[in-house]
């Protein structure tokens, strides 16, 4: 479906306020369309841009922990939402709070030089303005390209380069390709050397870069099922639950064994994880993956500003798919919509856009006693709440996991279309591989930040690291075989901002100093980190500036609500300030104190012919382990169970 199909089927499809039917219980459930819809009403009273006044973003104010922590179900409940407007005519963005109980606006922030993240209904437009251009048709014709219709156009942020004649405007960068028939694959064919620059508060083309001619491909590479012969089908593998799931949603609470969180969803981080408890312990009072950057390798022709930050920039919340159950989501499934603005105010509704389900997960635990013969073995499953979100080519699928060992687990599924630029064929250049002939895919990497507000046991938690060291050959290590593991407790901000060492095992727990276990150390949650990623694009630079936040493996802040976003709150065009860096320049103590622990992880990506034209899926993500947070092993009372649908395989 395209864009803005997707708006007018979403936003046709919702009720109206009074009868949305969605009643708020629990004070960090997301915001309802009623609300959203109140909020707009608001500020429509007195709209900061009068006429040209645009909605970036709505979404719920969260209440401070201790209202949390002191709410009782049936209790009234205090709403406030995030308001942050835009004009269409100039920049700037104002932030606004409206207190949706008393329905006035109650803080208002105007930052002048900010831009809004690019929206999802300008996506549409901006190819739209671009293929009128001239010069751009002009262009198009010296590759042999004189059919407009066939030219797809991808917007994409323009950063901070200091290109003169793009100061002070709100600017999208774009590439483009070439469809050369219904429904093909059009990354197949791209338009190299041919970027226009658009302002999007005058919607006019204000330069179009060329950089020379070079033939766009004209191999096909397809995916869609209609332009291939299949394989013989496979036969199903089927995930039944003939007695039900395991798991209950009450409004956006979730609860499955001993796990409860409650399950959040805004425009800019998609889902939002909340008040996370195992048994009735805290673990977690927040988590969200709150910044995406991609930064490519290539110096070449416009290449140099594909430094993208998918989140800040664009917001992956809105670009949620609609989940298809048997395909995108397997076995017996609870769907959830999701309810966001646009920019004129409307709501949109995304039909199915979180999944949650169970999954067998594998051997949990096993023991072979060979002197009696006799076994205990129990099976692991998991508890999966997940979103698929689609940023231009590729599609990002974000999956929490609840394990029954109590560990939390992220992981990032990337698959869709690899970037693709044209090269001579057999001549792709350095920084990239032909994955067919006359199209390069460049390296690249996708470096996230996941923001992690601990609350182990309780809000007075300490961050550890773990180094693991030889004993030096001598009286003390006669042998060559000791080695020993060093706890370092990190008491500042500036100290914690730590990079992995595989050469010492590294790694780092959250610890609750006043909560003991059974053996007498403190409760903690071990940060299990298998996939930092070394960044190349310099620190110093341009793109480097802007996201400084790559820097570091992990950073560790004393609790502040307004530090949200690693690289800062308004992306486009932004200079790098306001993020990580100046969060930490105070040096705040975070010993036994409420932190927030922000962790960095990634995909390297040299690109392989096998990536195109649809790249499997290839992940990353991380780990939450307890760590001393139990007295033993906290699944070794599991009930033992054989599975009936089970048999012996038959060819």
């Amino acid at each position: 479906m395209n864009i803005a199909a997707k708006i007018d089927c979403c936003h046709a499809a919702v009720p109206s306020s009074h009868k949305d039917g969605l009643t708020v219980l629990h004070p960090l459930q997301a915001l309802t369309p009623a609300e959203i819809r109140e909020a707009v009403a608001v500020v429509r009273r007195d709209p900061p841009y009068g006429t040209a006044t645009r909605f970036e973003l709505i979404e719920l104010e969260e209440p401070a922990k201790a209202v949390v922590r002191a709410f009782a179900p049936g209790t009234p409940i205090a709403r406030r939402a995030r308001v942050n407007v835009f004009s269409a005519e100039a920049v700037g963005v104002t932030r606004l709070v409206v207190d949706l109980d008393g329905g006035a606006i109650v803080a208002r922030e105007e930052i002048a030089s900010a831009r809004p993240m690019i929206q999802l209904e300008q996506f549409m437009a901006i190819e739209g303005i671009v293929r009128q251009d001239p010069a751009f048709i002009a262009a198009c014709a010296r590759r042999g390209i004189t059919d407009m219709s066939t030219v797809c156009v991808d917007p994409w942020s323009a950063g901070n380069f200091d290109v003169p004649g793009e100061a002070s405007r709100h600017l999208c960068h774009t590439f483009a390709w070439q469809r050369l028939r219904e429904n093909e694959n059009f990354y197949a064919h791209p338009i190299e050397g041919l970027n226009a620059v658009i302002d999007l508060k005058t919607w006019e083309v204000i330069r179009v870069d060329d950089y020379g001619v070079v033939p766009v491909p004209q191999a096909e590479a397809n995916y869609e099922r209609q332009f291939l012969t299949p394989q013989a089908p496979m036969r199903p593998i089927d995930v039944v639950q003939p007695d039900g799931v395991n798991f209950r949603i009450e409004g956006r609470r979730l609860t499955w064994g001993k796990w409860s969180l409650l399950v959040g969803f805004n425009a800019r981080e998609a889902l939002t994880l909340h008040d996370i408890s195992y048994d009735g312990r805290p673990i977690l009072h927040r988590a969200s993956l709150v910044e995406m950057v991609v930064p490519y390798g290539s110096p070449e022709h416009g290449h140099f500003r594909k430094n993208v930050f998918d989140i800040g920039e664009y917001g992956i919340g809105k670009l949620a798919n609609s989940l298809k159950l048997g395909c995108d989501c397997l076995g017996a499934i609870e769907y959830l919509d999701v309810h966001l603005n646009t920019m004129d105010g409307d709501v949109m509704t995304i039909e199915k856009a979180i999944c949650i389900h169970e999954e067998d997960s594998g051997l949990l635990w096993k023991h072979w006693d060979f002197r009696t013969d006799r076994a205990e073995v129990r099976r692991a499953r998991k508890l999966v709440v997940s979103t698929i979100c689609t940023v231009g080519n590729y599609e990002y699928a974000l999956y929490w996991y609840l394990h029954i060992d109590g560990s939390i687990e992220f992981e990032m599924k990337a698959t869709g279309i690899i970037n693709t630029a044209a090269c001579i064929p057999g001549q792709p250049g350095k920084y990239g591989r032909e994955v067919l002939p006359g199209v390069v895919g460049q390296i690249h990497q996708h470096i996230f930040c996941a923001r992690l507000d601990m609350a182990i046991d309780g809000d007075a938690n300490s961050f550890v690291e773990c180094n693991t060291y030889a004993e030096p050959e001598g009286p003390q290590n006669p042998y060559g075989n000791a080695f020993y593991e060093e706890e370092t407790v990190l008491a500042s901000e500036q100290a914690a901002a730590r990079r992995a060492n595989p050469a010492s095992q590294r790694y780092w727990k959250v610890v609750n100093p006043g909560k003991l276990n059974y053996a007498g150390t403190p409760v903690a949650y071990k940060l299990d980190a298998t996939n930092c990623v070394t960044p190349f694009v310099a620190a110093g630079s341009p793109s480097g500036k802007r996201a400084g936040f790559v820097q570091n493996h992990v950073w560790v802040t004393a609790f502040d609500p307004e530090q949200r976003y690693p690289a800062g709150n308004f992306m486009n065009h932004s200079d790098g300030a306001g993020g990580l860096a100046d969060f930490i320049a105070n040096d705040k103590p975070i010993e036994n104190a409420d932190i927030v622990l922000w962790h960095v992880f990634g995909l390297h990506h040299p690109v392989r012919v096998e990536d195109f034209p649809v790249q499997p899926c290839v992940t990353t993500g991380f780990k939450l382990m307890p760590s001393g947070f139990f007295n033993g092993n906290p699944c070794i009372d599991m009930a033992p169970e054989v599975n009936g649908a089970s048999c012996c395989a038959e060819a």
